[in-house]
């Protein structure tokens, strides 16, 4: 625990606020801005002395329940209130769904890597959004229904999404994709929708089946993906994954390395790709 950060921190974050911030009045002439200790208390159900020592560097750890009372009394955005949990020893508490909303700037990179594949993903494997050079390499995914999108189940479930693998990587691709899936479960344990999927994948496809009764966990970063294109054949491709930690979203990107026969192919693919020739039948 960071007493000193942490009483830093509360105190900036009263000052910022105005008794109309909260749902208070005014009342007399305040000498300083922000809202006052005593009014921080009761907004959080303690008491003045316990959050007067907070502020003063000097006061016990507080508890997980005392520290969400704390974050909604200063109104604190995500960002914030995981700080706050950072500063007092404990780690913040899991965000349980994943947004489809895309923020404007995530769609802006997307659009300027114009010479690539890139796609945006949440960690369940719903895509979100697709650059012109992704539609080229695997299909336009968007195109498709919702419940259509979503990169395991057509994996699992539809013969054609394998097609553009070369067949002896498919057990990789296969395992990844469980082992994601088994770790996203299980960090948000009341979302509807990794366990649902995992649900219907375990009803209807033996293979996931028995890949979910192993119990791998991982999180790929990082992998090297290897592509059958039935235009310009086959691609190895590197494959970077960035988070965006605030909704789950997964910036997916494919490049080829400089010098190399995909390199050239992916250039050729610029070119001769972007004019939607590839059928429908996206995969991840």
């Amino acid at each position: 625990m960071n007493r000193a950060e942490l009483a830093d921190f509360l105190r900036r974050g009263r000052a910022r606020l105005t008794p109309s911030d909260v749902g208070l009045t005014p009342g007399a002439r305040r000498r300083t801005p922000g809202l006052r200790r005593e009014e921080v208390a009761q907004l959080a159900g303690m008491s003045v002395d316990y959050y007067t020592r907070l502020e003063q560097s000097r006061g016990p750890r507080p508890s997980r329940q005392m520290l969400t009372a704390l974050a909604r009394a200063l109104r604190l955005a995500d960002a914030e209130h995981d700080h706050l949990f950072h500063l007092a020893g404990e780690e913040p508490p899991r965000r349980e769904t994943a947004s489809a909303h895309v923020r404007p700037g995530l769609l802006l990179i997307l659009d300027r890597l114009y010479d690539t594949p890139a796609q945006l993903v949440n960690d369940c494997g719903a895509v979100l959004a697709q650059n012109a050079m992704a539609k080229a390499l695997v299909g336009d995914v968007m195109s498709r229904p919702r419940q259509e999108r979503n990169l395991v189940r057509r994996f699992f479930l539809d013969p054609a999404a394998r097609s553009l693998f070369p067949e002896e990587d498919h057990e990789v691709h296969a395992r990844s994709h469980v082992a994601n899936l088994r770790a996203v479960t299980a960090a948000r344990p009341d979302d509807p929708e990794p366990a649902g999927l995992v649900a219907e994948l375990r009803s209807a496809s033996e293979e996931f089946a028995l890949l979910w009764d192993e119990h791998e966990v991982s999180l790929r970063n990082h992998a090297t993906k290897r592509f059958e294109h039935p235009l310009v054949g086959l691609l190895e491709l590197d494959c970077e994954v960035m988070l965006s930690h605030e909704h789950h979203h997964l910036l997916v990107v494919h490049t080829a390395r400089p010098g190399t026969e995909s390199y050239e192919r992916l250039q050729l693919l610029r070119v001769v790709g972007l004019q939607d020739m590839i059928p429908q039948r996206a995969i991840g």
